[in-house]
Formats: structure tokens, sequence, C-alpha cells
């Protein structure tokens, strides 16, 4: 799953918990519990896709260092460079949805 993918499952998460934070504000029910499996199963590929590229980078670093002939530094490089984006993007989704969690917690119903 790639960064823009990434973003929009992001999006839609951060979309539904505003729509069930309008919701408890108007003493209306949240949303289906439907949208909490979706999130659950976003949520779990976003960290398997950064997981999956840092194991990548790491691969690649050691067979770099072993003299592996088809690997090339540029290549490492690159590789690595994704992971550490990748990980940086996610502890801001991270820090976003604690944040949105915090507020929501804070609300009066």
């Amino acid at each position: 799953m790639n960064t823009i993918d990434n973003a929009m499952g992001i999006e839609q998460v951060l979309r539904q918990i505003r729509l069930n934070a309008h919701l408890l504000q108007q003493g209306a029910a949240p949303a289906a519990t439907a949208s909490g499996s979706e999130f659950s199963s976003v949520l779990a590929r976003s960290i398997d896709a950064v997981n999956g590229l840092q194991q990548e980078a790491g691969t690649l670093k050691t067979r770099y260092e072993l003299g592996d002939a088809e690997v090339d530094l540029p290549g490492v490089m690159i590789a690595s460079q994704k992971a550490s984006l990748s990980f940086e993007a996610a502890t801001q989704v991270r820090n976003k949805l604690l944040s949105a969690y915090q507020e929501i917690m804070s609300m009066q119903v």
C-alpha cells in the first residue's frame, strides 16, 4: 500500500470519527460498528505495509554488506528512505488519531 492509499484511508477514518463526534454532540447514536472493522483492517494493512518496507530495507542492507552483486548502494538508500518516510507517516497518523480520540473523550455527552 503506498502513501497515497494510506492517506486516503486515514482521511476516511478521520471523517468517520468526526461524523461520530458530531452525532454524539447532537444526541444521536454513532454510526454502525461495521466501520470499526473497516478501520481496524485499514490500520492493520497500513502497519503491515510499513513493516514490509522496513524488512525489505533491512534485507537489502544485509545483502549489500555481504557483497551481493545484484544490490547496489542507491537501491539500498532508496529502500531505507522509503521505510523511514513510511514510518514517519505512520507516526503522524497515530498522533492525529490519538488527538482525535482525546478530543472525543473530553466531549460532554
